[in-house]
């Protein structure tokens, strides 16, 4: 059977992030996603979640600055450190939450940089946080 989940980042955007959690239980939905969690409280969440009786079922890892235009962060140079703080903040979240996916933006590629470059950058970026899911 298909299972769908409201993409609460996208659906019921007239209402306050919070308040979509209700929107979505009132409107069918069992499960929900959103993109970045990292600005609410996890507590907060949680009861969202269990007053509504959602379950979580995907978040994106950190993906750089996403008002700058910033599509993730897995494929520059130079931002490993930033990218592996980022995959300790999903583990966290999705541990506290339910939450058995996280999604990995990868990023805009970059100027300045061999493709040889990006590419590695990537690989060991994934390897990384593969190593960390995998201990979850």
């Amino acid at each position: 059977m298909l299972r769908f989940s409201a993409n609460l980042s996208m659906l019921f955007t007239e209402y306050d992030f919070l308040e979509r959690f209700d929107k979505a239980a009132q409107s069918g939905f069992r499960g929900v996603e959103f993109m970045f969690p990292y600005d609410d409280d996890i507590e907060v969440l949680k009861r969202k979640l269990r007053d509504n009786n959602l379950e979580h079922t995907l978040h994106n890892l950190p993906a750089g600055d996403w008002a700058a235009g910033e599509r993730g962060i897995a494929c520059i140079p130079g931002r490993e450190e930033e990218f592996r703080d980022g995959v300790a903040a999903a583990i966290r979240y999705a541990r506290a939450l339910g939450n058995k996916k996280i999604n990995c933006l990868v990023g805009k590629t970059p100027s300045g940089f061999s493709a040889t470059e990006i590419y590695d950058t990537l690989v060991e970026n994934l390897r990384y946080a593969a190593n960390m899911l995998a201990k979850e």
